[in-house]
């Protein structure tokens, strides 16, 4: 039976700031977009950006004046990121 645990802070960083953890983000990412192209009209721009924080990060985007519409009509997105296996959550302060 585990009597304590301490979580190793420094640890976890250097996880979070590994390649190997960038790598999984950013695949990630496309899989999101290739999802997203799949639901919107072909030519469509949808775009990654990969950039970094305190550790690797990314977004997609849909460069589309109906893309608000879209996601607030079928949450092209959400559904999107679901689909790629990510769980998505209102965002909170």
């Amino acid at each position: 039976m585990l009597e304590s645990f301490r979580l190793d802070f420094a640890g976890v960083r250097e996880v979070l700031a590994s390649p190997e953890l960038r790598q999984v983000v950013d695949d990630l990412a496309e899989q999101v977009a290739t999802n997203v192209r799949a639901h919107v009209p072909a030519g469509t721009p949808v775009v990654v950006r990969s950039y970094t924080t305190d550790r690797g990060a990314a977004s997609v985007t849909v460069e589309d004046v109906r893309a608000m519409a879209w996601q607030a009509r079928d949450g092209i997105l959400t559904r999107a990121a679901g689909s790629a296996g990510l769980e998505v959550r209102a965002w909170q302060q």
